[in-house]
């Protein structure tokens, strides 16, 4: 198992302590989301929206990220993801009525978001908040609010946060599609994002360690989870990294491939993962440095996971196991996870 520095990265800093804390407040998250997820599924249900447009920036629009897999998915409602200047900045209204404005936000503070679904609800979509603050400014300014649950989170970079964004999706689309494998899988998540917190991820350390840039992978629902990974290198530990789909990977970017270029791929649980082998077995001919996720230690290089479940609640174990290799990443490297350079926990941006 990996070794922690506690003068970094070890069990003193904020973000470890909070990422810690995913299973326990997953557990009581249902029951204060039974309500108002009731009443916005009974909503849906009576006026199906034909589209649904989301509206998030950083952590937050991963996770939108997530929803749009889902509702896509499981519900077969295209999404989209709505730019906020529109409103905040051209102050132009959008033809939204009885569609579905979803905006997702930690905190709820960031003007730009909260004038994009003022002016959803104005042009008469529902409008829907996930925040972590039910009583922030965004929260105001939608019809309806599911509330993270999260508790406070003290440290710049979103953990907890995320996760329980991510499940709160999940919880959504269970009810909004009745599917009860999904709720099943939800009541096990706790249990098993503790589970995912002992998977060891060291093989890719020595290479995140020394690169200068990375890439991560995903499809499907693990899409979201290669976006998020990305963006946190980059904010823990400096380094750069790029996030892409299997898919647009091979349209352009694989000319990048090289042997000192670490390429993190989130395989996805579901009928995606079939290409996304292929594109790994690819890479590997091609000389990349290449982690994969994968549930057998069958080929070098990979990185464990945890049983097959449901595909899509497994993407969020992913994550999980992520920050746990993300904070010996950051303490090779020097890095203090509690004080990102030029970063603050709140970003407003209009």
């Amino acid at each position: 198992m990996l070794r922690q520095d506690k003068a970094i990265s070890g069990s003193t800093s904020k973000l470890r302590a909070e990422a810690a804390e995913a299973p326990r407040l997953l557990v009581g998250q249902g029951k204060a989301l039974e309500r108002p997820i009731g009443e916005l599924v009974a909503r849906l249900q009576r006026k199906p929206p034909r589209l649904v447009v989301t509206c998030a920036r950083g952590s937050s629009a991963h996770a939108a990220t997530f929803g749009k897999h889902l509702f896509e998915r499981h519900l077969g409602i295209p999404v989209c993801a709505a730019a906020p200047v529109i409103a905040s900045i051209y102050g132009r209204r959008l033809a939204l009525k009885d569609q579905l404005f979803v905006s997702i936000s930690q905190s709820g503070r960031s003007a730009d978001i909260i004038a994009m679904a003022a002016m959803a609800r104005a042009s008469g979509a529902t409008t829907v908040a996930i925040v972590n603050d039910a009583g922030s400014p965004l929260a105001r300014a939608c019809e309806l609010v599911l509330p993270i649950e999260a508790g406070p989170e003290l440290s710049i970079a979103a953990t907890k946060s995320f996760i329980a964004t991510l499940t709160v999706l999940l919880r959504l689309t269970a009810a909004w599609t009745d599917n009860t494998e999904m709720r099943a899988a939800i009541e096990r998540l706790p249990e098993r994002l503790t589970s995912a917190t002992e998977v060891d991820w060291s093989a890719a350390l020595p290479s995140l360690s020394d690169a200068r840039s990375a890439m991560t992978i995903g499809r499907g629902p693990t899409l979201a989870i290669a976006r998020e990974a990305a963006l946190k290198l980059k904010e823990v530990c400096n380094l750069h990294a790029e996030a892409f789909s299997g898919a647009e990977f091979q349209h352009g970017p694989i000319a990048l491939v090289e042997s000192t270029y670490p390429v993190l791929m989130f395989t996805p649980g579901d009928q995606a993962a079939e290409g996304f082998e292929k594109l790994r077995r690819d890479l590997a001919r091609k000389g990349a440095l290449v982690f994969a996720t994968a549930t057998s230690g069958a080929r070098p290089a990979f990185l464990p996971t945890l049983s097959p479940d449901h595909p899509d609640a497994d993407a969020v174990c992913l994550i999980h196991t992520f920050y746990q290799l993300l904070l010996h990443v950051a303490e090779r490297r020097g890095c203090d996870v509690d004080q990102p350079r030029h970063l603050k926990k709140v970003t407003v941006t209009r």
